[in-house]
């Protein structure tokens, strides 16, 4: 996956502005930040933040936003996503990544807190690359004092709730629920610090009567969980030379890891198990482990003799359903 083509230029006219060595500087202290899970103030204070941000972290969170969006696309296509909610905006990624998943997109409300981000995000936007149609409003808001806001079809929460106090977190989902006409998704980093605040949005929404429609097939305690380990998944991002410059990698691509779960208000349709592991290709065979509807771990071997359904394994991916 990569970004769009415009998408890029428009970020590549933000760095230029960026001297070479701050812009370095600043992308080596935004990794370290985001390693450390530190959050107790920003970690975006200056011109050479936000840039290093657009070049080397911008694309990552694109990749996962759009996996996650073309989910609710596969496993419920009739559900038409004509508006969106997007709460802690930053620069309006989810936006790039709902205008190239959604086709019957027309409305797209942006909550952001920090006036440079929203300056920064009307720039990215102001390229060619979202449909005529698309009608975008920015709302200077810091979720932790309280949220008003309107139906739409998706509400999107992305990489915040983890960086929230606990009880400005439960007020933000809360509220973010309330708002959702379809579906709620929230994502955060694939770590096991992101997938705690997943796991506890995806008990308190269970709580509120939610479905949860992925990645979870179930509506039991997190089995991953109870085994101390956590669920996340991985998407593949193509790098720019920038990209690989700033990050001080060699490969052409890097692999976001990202925890979520999308609930919906609307019916729909069981997707089927889930693969919660890269599966095992091997000669004549493949190993499958399986997130069940039953609420448990499973590990599937299917063989060459099961004909149709280990065609389907040799296919399947990391992340996918998988239907018995």
């Amino acid at each position: 996956m990569r970004l769009p083509a415009e998408l890029l230029d428009a970020i590549q006219q933000e760095t230029d502005k960026v001297d070479r060595r701050k812009l370095v500087q600043a992308a080596a202290q935004l990794t370290a930040r985001y390693k450390a899970a530190d959050f107790s103030t920003s970690p975006i204070a200056t011109e050479a933040h936000r840039a290093a941000y657009l070049a080397v972290r911008l694309p990552a969170t694109y990749a996962s936003l759009r996996r996650v969006f073309a989910e609710i696309n596969l496993l419920a296509p009739q559900a038409r996503i004509a508006s969106m909610l997007d709460l802690g905006a930053g620069p309006g990624t989810a936006l790039f990544a709902a205008a190239q998943v959604f086709p019957f997109l027309q409305e797209a409300t942006l909550v952001e807190a920090d006036a440079e981000w929203i300056a920064l995000g009307k720039r990215l936007a102001a390229q060619p690359q979202l449909p005529d149609v698309l009608k975008v409003q920015w709302l200077k808001q810091d979720l932790r004092s309280g949220l008003s806001c309107e139906k739409h079809d998706m509400v999107v929460i992305s990489y915040t709730l983890g960086e929230l106090p606990q009880a400005a977190a439960d007020a933000v989902l809360n509220k973010a629920w309330k708002c959702a006409g379809k579906f709620l998704v929230v994502i955060e980093p694939g770590t096991r610090r992101g997938f705690a605040a997943v796991n506890a949005a995806r008990s308190s929404l269970i709580a509120n009567a939610a479905h949860i429609f992925a990645p979870c097939p179930h509506t039991s305690t997190c089995p991953m969980a109870t085994a101390g380990d956590w669920c996340h998944f991985s998407q593949r991002v193509e790098r720019t030379s920038q990209h690989r410059q700033l990050k001080g990698g060699d490969l052409g691509y890097e692999d976001e890891k990202f925890s979520y779960v999308v609930a919906a208000k609307i019916a729909v349709a069981p997707g089927g198990s889930r693969i919660v592991r890269h599966p095992g290709k091997h000669g004549g065979h493949v190993k499958l482990a399986l997130c069940t509807t039953e609420g448990k771990i499973e590990n599937r071997t299917v063989t060459r003799s099961s004909k149709e359904a280990y065609k389907r394994a040799r296919k399947a991916e990391w992340g996918d359903t998988w239907i018995e």
